[in-house]
């Protein structure tokens, strides 16, 4: 009997056959009567119909552990052929394992409500200070859910407003003036996900990231939909962009009111949104505060300074 198996594009493949090979390695020893072929996302595996069969029911829980846990060593893979749970030693606030299998892990209170509330809840506003984990909460939300299947894209967006400068000044075309925006959304990423996957996902558009204006117009569905510095944002802007919210999607708005880069006169959206919405059935608020915040110790100093 031969048997091509199909592994998920979201499977880290270097984590997933192990250093030198040495998971594949260890399943060959432990399967001497079957061939077993892999290049890339797909295995071949050949031999009696009993074997072939028990070899893709461990490849598939193997894949899907690695998927869950961002990790696949080789006691690991041995306890799964034995047909146990390995075990995890691991925090209960984990998110994901990001690159290199570093943990990223809900922290603080209202770093784990926003994880709580994403299950719940298809619309969440995230408000706080600089450094309180907004941002990277939700994007590690929202890759969660990618890996897992729950969703097929990851749309990220933010308004182009500046601190002090105005974008028609800044050199080269449209691109090259967004993308200082968005790069606090890549540097999240880059944490979250190998080099060459994101790359890949950016490419085939499964990962996009544009700002706020190009969200007219669009349905946005089967998605996670991350609103990064919202608190600049016209109340017109973001009613067009809640109102992309399409089937199967969630939505996370993110922002900081006391940063808000909008001339004095006009209304902050992100304000004037979370004043209507926070009552509605299915919506979230919460308020991220100076406990919240995971940067360096003296980020919360110069916060409350600036309070006072």
């Amino acid at each position: 009997m031969d048997k091509l198996i199909e592994l998920s594009e979201s499977l880290d493949t270097a984590v997933f056959y192990g250093v030198n090979n040495r998971n594949m390695l260890c399943l060959k020893n432990l399967f001497p009567l079957v061939r077993i072929v892999a290049r890339g996302y797909q295995v071949k595996v050949s031999g009696s119909d009993d074997e072939v069969s028990r070899f893709a029911d461990i490849l598939l829980r193997a894949e899907q552990f690695c998927l869950e846990h961002g990790t696949l060593t080789e006691p690991q893979l041995i306890e799964l052929i034995n047909g146990n749970q390995p075990a995890e030693h691991r925090p209960d606030n984990l998110i994901l394992h990001g690159v290199n299998g570093k943990p990223v892990i809900a922290r603080t209170e209202n770093q784990q409500r926003l994880v709580r509330d994403f299950n719940s809840c298809d619309l969440l506003f995230a408000i706080g200070p600089a450094g309180s984990g907004k941002t990277y909460t939700a994007i590690a939300l929202a890759v969660r859910a990618l890996k897992n299947r729950e969703v097929k894209r990851i749309i990220l967006s933010r308004p182009a407003v500046e601190a002090g400068e105005k974008l028609g000044f800044l050199p080269g075309d449209m691109k090259e003036k967004i993308d200082p925006y968005l790069q606090p959304l890549y540097d999240a990423l880059e944490e979250m996900l190998p080099h060459q996957k994101l790359s890949e996902y950016m490419e085939k558009g499964i990962i996009q990231i544009a700002p706020l204006a190009f969200m007219r117009g669009r349905t946005l569905g089967n998605a996670v939909v991350i609103l990064d510095e919202a608190q600049n944002t016209s109340v017109q802007q973001i009613k067009m962009f809640l109102t992309r919210l399409g089937l199967g999607a969630k939505m996370i708005v993110t922002g900081d009111l006391t940063q808000v880069d909008l001339p004095q006169s006009q209304k902050s959206g992100l304000r004037d949104a979370v004043e209507k919405l926070q009552n509605v059935e299915g919506v979230s608020v919460i308020n991220f505060g100076e406990k919240d915040i995971v940067r360096h110790p003296l980020v919360t100093r110069i916060i409350k300074a600036y309070e006072d």
